[in-house]
């Protein structure tokens, strides 16, 4: 009887614990792109075809975008004169390398 009560009782103990951990640790997806976000900012409407699109016409080929920062700034990767980089496209259109 008595094992069956403190295997119980741990069971609780247990389940209290998964539900309290994501209100203490936070969400698991957290990344520090995400952190940056101020809960103002405003997403635009420029998709990632939309940015690979952009940094083709720059003269960038196998262009894979692979992330929308808080400022609206896709990040990728690409060829350029036959060596890979990491490249920005700006709000503006604008496409630039970045990183070292």
């Amino acid at each position: 009887m008595r094992k069956a009560m403190a295997q119980g009782i741990g069971a609780a103990v247990l389940a209290a614990g998964l539900m309290i951990a994501p209100v203490l640790l936070g969400p698991t997806a957290l990344t520090a792109a995400r952190a940056a976000c101020e809960p103002g900012d405003r997403a635009d409407n420029t998709t990632a075809a939309m940015a690979k699109k952009r940094a083709e016409s720059a003269g960038y080929s196998q262009v894979r975008m692979e992330h929308k920062g808080c400022d609206n700034v896709w990040h990728g990767t690409a060829m350029k004169d036959g060596a890979p980089i990491h490249l920005a496209v700006l709000p503006s259109g604008e496409v630039a390398p970045e990183g070292d």
